[in-house]
């Protein structure tokens, strides 16, 4: 008799709250968002502080420092690291992706990529 209840009060949350995933893309584009306000900064670095990063940020994490709280700055690195090595910049879309594998998640990408 609860699946009777359960259904319609789920469609009807779905509709105010979106659904499951659909919160979850906005929790990693609120990350991206971080990610991205790191851009112009990093930007500005030489490569030798831009290589320096990964040391302080292992230093950082040793000292207690959460992942979760590293990873904004730390994929701006990565993306700016990738623009000077390969001429390449990372879409919001594939930061979003690589958000979803470092917790854990299975990512596939419209492209193909997972």
């Amino acid at each position: 008799m609860s699946n009777i209840f359960t259904s319609p009060i789920k469609k009807l949350l779905s509709s105010f709250l979106g659904s499951r995933n659909e919160r979850i893309l906005k929790d990693y584009a609120k990350i991206c968002e971080k990610i991205n306000a790191f851009e112009q900064s990093i930007s500005l670095m030489s490569d030798g502080e831009l290589y320096s990063k990964t040391a302080k940020f292992k230093a950082q994490f040793a000292e207690g420092a959460l992942l979760e709280d590293l990873l904004p700055e730390a994929f701006a690195v990565v993306r700016e690291t990738s623009k000077r090595v390969l001429g390449l910049r990372h879409f919001d879309s594939q930061i979003i992706g690589g958000i979803a594998l470092h917790q854990g998640k299975i990512a596939e990408m419209k492209t193909g990529e997972g």
